[in-house]
């Protein structure tokens, strides 16, 4: 195992470039539009599809595994081409893919065309959401790559907030087709254009006369065990969350508590999320990005310890909404920057792309995989102390994956 703390990037020039500030927030804002207008759309199109498709919600919900199989499958594919020639062309086309394919799903007449739109939608996902945005921003800002990342996780973390109102005053107004034409005409009129225009066509390695085409083929984070068990942590945590966060209704819902009151715990988790990215920023320059993993990795193993002894306890359910948002939140930033300081700059792109592939299956997989132990186990207090267990696995993995390494904070100008 390498650290950037011991072996320095010869291939990184020692200041960014002088566009990178505005880098930042261009990338925002196409980042919480992406997110909003694609990721977040499929729940509120949930129900117009099934009455519109009639078609049961469970085969409606599978397109959306669909596309996160496949947004997984594409990461590493992503990510090797903006390693090769920068983020440009790759986040620009992923942008007008995404706009095209909106423009579809919004003439869909069957669900065979809903798989088959949401599967494409899936690998536009894996050229525009937080994967693609951070291997630009890590080669755009060799020194302050942990701050950037930071930054847009929190543009990101407030996409829910402003689409799904916005949606759903459309889709009142316009009906469901005509508000994903509306986010069809976004993504191409507004993030297109700001990827073409502000996003660099290469990156640091090609800036230093680098040539990415001439390195050797060799990935040795792949051969390394301690990769392989960082990956696997993710993969542990993923399914765990999806799991959760797609059952926590129903499980509040099966202890007495009514809709609004299971919305209202829902409702808590989002906010924590941007205060676990907030908190990451405000320790960045005391805690490297590996050691707040080691306290952020612990919160959700423990947060659904709180949720099993909650019961109906407002003051347990919020505990366990701010540690399991918190720890989310910071586990977001810390996936895309810890790999840094454990196996170097080489080829990140591909080498996040490879942790995020089966960390995104085991995301689609999760709400199936909890469904068959919720009916298998006999409700969802067992299966909340199996993800617990899941989770403190995934835990230890990370401490095991990161023995060792980051006992400083990274050095960012």
């Amino acid at each position: 195992m390498v650290t950037t703390h011991d072996l320095p990037d010869p291939a990184v020039p020692t200041d960014p470039p002088p566009s990178s500030p505005a880098l930042i927030g261009w990338l925002g804002v196409t980042q919480i539009v992406a997110w909003g207008s694609i990721y977040y759309l499929f729940a509120l199109l949930i129900l117009p599809l099934e009455k519109e498709l009639a078609a049961s919600r469970t085969a409606i919900s599978g397109a959306f595994s669909a596309s996160l199989l496949a947004s997984g499958l594409a990461a590493p594919w992503i990510g090797r081409l903006i390693d090769r020639a920068g983020g440009r062309n790759v986040m620009t086309l992923g942008s007008v893919a995404g706009a095209l394919l909106l423009l579809a799903l919004s003439q869909v007449q069957s669900l065979l065309m809903l798989y088959l739109v949401w599967t494409l939608l899936g690998v536009a996902m894996a050229a525009t959401l937080y994967e693609a945005a951070f291997a630009v921003v890590t080669y755009a800002f060799p020194l302050n790559y942990r701050r950037a990342i930071t930054a847009l996780t929190l543009f990101g973390g407030f996409a829910s907030t402003v689409f799904w109102p916005l949606t759903a005053w459309l889709m009142e107004a316009l009906g469901w087709r005509g508000a994903t034409l509306c986010w069809a005409a976004l993504n191409l009129l507004l993030c297109a254009p700001i990827h073409y225009l502000c996003v660099p066509a290469g990156h640091a390695s090609s800036r230093a006369g680098v040539s990415t085409a001439r390195r050797p083929a060799a990935k040795p984070w792949l051969r390394d065990p301690a990769f392989l068990a960082f990956a696997l942590s993710f993969v542990g945590q993923s399914l765990a969350i999806s799991a959760v966060g797609v059952h926590l209704l129903a499980l509040l819902a099966e202890r007495g508590l009514t809709a609004t009151e299971g919305a209202a715990v829902g409702a808590m988790v989002g906010p924590m999320q941007v205060a676990g990215r907030a908190l990451e920023l405000a320790v960045s320059t005391r805690l490297s990005a590996v050691q707040v993993g080691r306290w952020a990795v612990v919160l959700l193993p423990l947060s659904l310890l709180l949720l099993m002894a909650a019961g109906v306890n407002w003051w347990l359910l919020a505990l366990f909404a701010f540690f399991y948002g918190t720890g989310n939140g910071a586990m977001t930033i810390v996936r895309g920057t810890a790999p840094v300081e454990l196996f170097g700059r080489e080829r990140y792109g591909e080498m996040t792309g490879s942790i995020a592939a089966p960390a995104m299956v085991a995301r689609a997989a999760g709400p199936l995989v909890a469904s068959l132990a919720w009916s298998t186990l006999g409700g969802y207090q067992a299966l909340l102390a199996l993800l617990a267990v899941l989770a403190a696995l995934a835990a230890i993995m990370y401490f095991w994956a990161t023995r060792g390494v980051g006992h400083a904070p990274r050095q960012d100008g």
